[in-house]
Parts: C-alpha cells; sequence; structure tokens
C-alpha cells in the first residue's frame, strides 16, 4: 500500500483508512473487530472513530479490537472526537474516549464537525481549542486536528491562522472535490496533513456506479478504484478514510491502491478537468454562486439535490440534511430568485428551481 507522511508531524500513514462509522451490526462487536483486525492484517494503520458512530458503541468495538489487535510492521495510530466547543465539556469527551478505547494517549483528536467560520469562533471562544492543547501538553492527545465540512476558503483562513493545529479532515471526493480544494492544496502548503472523508461521496458512487462510471480510467476496473486512486494521487491528501462494513470492502479499498503509482500533477489535472466538464447534469460545489444575498448556503443545498437526481430515497435524503450538513430544507426556501447565483455558476445550473425542490422535501 502507498503511505505518506501526515503533515509535518512525522506520522507515516497508509493511503487509505480505516472509519469506524459504517460498522455492521454494532449490538454484536464480533463483527466489527474482525473488520478491523482484517482492516490491520492488510496494512492499514490509521483507524478513526468518534462518539455516537454506530449508535454509539464504535468506540467501544475500536477498544475491544485495539487489545485484540494483530501485530504489523508500521505503528498503529487511533484518531477521535469531540464536538463540544466548551472547554470542560471537551475535556470529558476525551477522557471518556480514553477510557472507552482503552487508551493513554489519542494519537490524532479532533474538533470536530466544525460547520462555518462562527462555529469555529466558538470553539476558539468556548476553549475547545485550549483544552485541545493542553491535553497535548499533558501527553493524552498526539496531535490537536480539526474535523471540518467548511468551504475551501474558509479551511484555508482557519490553519493559516493557527498554526498550532496540525492536520486537518475534510469531505472531498472525486465529485465534489473543488468545494475544498482551495483548504486541501492550503493544507499541503502549511504542512499540514489531510484525512478525506466520505472518499465514496457518502456510498454515492459504489451505489450509483453507472451515473459516475466517467470518473473511471482505462486501467480502472470499477468506480470504487477510480475514485480512491484519485484522491490518493493528490500529493496534498494523506489518507483517504473509507468506512468499512465488511471484509470485502476493506480488501476492495486495499486492492485499488496496491502496486499503484500515483497520478502525475498533469495527468490529476486533465482528471479534475474531465469530471468537471462530464460531471455536468450535478453540482460540483465549486461554490462560484456564492455569495447570495439571502445567506442561502447555496453548494450545500445543490449536494443534496445531487442525491434527488441519482434517486436517493427519502431517508438518505434526511441523513444528508441532517448527520452531513446539520440543515433543515426551510432555508432554501429563503430565495428571492434573483438570479446572481444562476449567473455565476460556471456549469449553468438551474439552481433557482432546484432550490425550490429541496425547499418541498418533508424532513
Amino acid at each position: 500500500m502507498l503511505h505518506k507522511e501526515y503533515g509535518r508531524t512525522g506520522k507515516i500513514l497508509g493511503a487509505i483508512g480505516c472509519g469506524g462509522m459504517r460498522l455492521p451490526h454494532p449490538e454484536n462487536p464480533e463483527e466489527g473487530i474482525a473488520i478491523l483486525h482484517a482492516a490491520r492484517r492488510a496494512g492499514i494503520n490509521y483507524f478513526d472513530t468518534a462518539p455516537y458512530y454506530c449508535d454509539d458503541r464504535s468506540e467501544a468495538i475500536f477498544g475491544e479490537a485495539l487489545r485484540t489487535m494483530p501485530p504489523a510492521p508500521l505503528p498503529l495510530y487511533v484518531s477521535s472526537k469531540c464536538s463540544r466547543p466548551e472547554a470542560a465539556e471537551f475535556r470529558r469527551g476525551l477522557e471518556r474516549s480514553l477510557e472507552r478505547l482503552g487508551l493513554a494517549r489519542i494519537d490524532f483528536f479532533h474538533i470536530w464537525c466544525v460547520m462555518d467560520p462562527a462555529d469555529w469562533r466558538s470553539r476558539v471562544d468556548g476553549g475547545a481549542l485550549a483544552a485541545a492543547l493542553k491535553a497535548k501538553e499533558e501527553g493524552l492527545i498526539g496531535h490537536v486536528c480539526v474535523s471540518t465540512h467548511m468551504t475551501g476558503p474558509e479551511i484555508e483562513r482557519m490553519l493559516a491562522d493557527h498554526p498550532e493545529i496540525e492536520g486537518v479532515t475534510l469531505g472531498t471526493c472525486a465529485i465534489n472535490f473543488p468545494y475544498r480544494l482551495q483548504g486541501v492544496q492550503a493544507a499541503r502548503r502549511l504542512g499540514r496533513g489531510v484525512v478525506a472523508m466520505n472518499p465514496l461521496g457518502g456510498g454515492l458512487i459504489p451505489q450509483h456506479p453507472d451515473a459516475f462510471d466517467f470518473i473511471r480510467g482505462p486501467d480502472d476496473p470499477d468506480v470504487v478504484t477510480a475514485a480512491l486512486r484519485f484522491l490518493v494521487s493528490d500529493p496534498a491528501i494523506t489518507t483517504a478514510l473509507v468506512g468499512f462494513s465488511s471484509v470485502a470492502h476493506v480488501e476492495a479499498a486495499v486492492r485499488a491502491v496496491e502496486s499503484f503509482e500515483p497520478y502525475g500533477p498533469e495527468h490529476l489535472e486533465n482528471l479534475r478537468a474531465r469530471i468537471q466538464q462530464d460531471f455536468n447534469e450535478m453540482c460540483t460545489g465549486c461554490g462560484y454562486c456564492l455569495p447570495c444575498p439571502q445567506g442561502i448556503p447555496i453548494p450545500r443545498y445543490m449536494d443534496v439535490h445531487n442525491l434527488m437526481q441519482l434517486g436517493a430515497s427519502a431517508d438518505e435524503i434526511r441523513g444528508r440534511l441532517k448527520y452531513h450538513w446539520d440543515m433543515t430544507p426551510a432555508q432554501a426556501a429563503e430565495c428571492v430568485e434573483c438570479g446572481q447565483c444562476e449567473a455565476r455558476c460556471t456549469q449553468h445550473l438551474p439552481i433557482i428551481d432546484r432550490l425550490k425542490k429541496v425547499a418541498a422535501f418533508r424532513m
């Protein structure tokens, strides 16, 4: 498997990481433990979990798996998170994670689910960042990181303003990379590690292989392989974090990057251009439609509309709104049809009509 250094930390991570959000049947931990052990045997050494994953059982399953983890050549690194902005609550969250994982230190601990600059400011003013840095001084955290859904420019500003942040976990994939590309590139320039969550578009890519077949190159056997190779070829991205729900998923992800030479810069740029050209019916999340005079987060709603175009179920759409973006359809209805977004859209999408469709969705 490919391996890369995480920012300037000196830590070497596999190009594929193991996400703990999709472990099957969390009430029966043996199956999840078997998946985590299979990931370790396959050469994966970055294991990411969090409170509330898998009915709030993911950290406990990780803890059990870590106690019996098979040996492997590279060190194993554990990541977890806390979303509380207040220093005392953040500290309690960290201590709870340490207890459930059975660890004296968590290698990569994230200030979790930062949605926008105001949310980030609440983590600074509320003391979460200071609490994380203090815990690092005490040896309870190896590296202080941020997990965020902010835009690329917002991520760049956060990293530039806070050199103490050593890395970032963000959502990026072959179908929405423009939305955070500036942040990814800034992280590399500033020497920070990048873990790409949702590398398969939250399951969209494997669930709709025909719709996304255009991302596949001549040497890619399937769209999953193509999507992972696209990300791990980016020198700015340390690890693509895949949520595994079976041992077969582990094997497929690792196989995608075995004996694979990352694409060169020219090929990668050509691939990005082709994706943006071919992905012309769904929003790529470039953000050129912004700012909206009404403050509507248009790319986020267009991401939800992408699901609608693909025929996603109502539950999938609700989940995207609630758990990924932490919003409801209501703000989409605030559109006054000024048309500024459509005039700026490089894809010439009917944004106004799409906002109406999302606004009409019933949670």
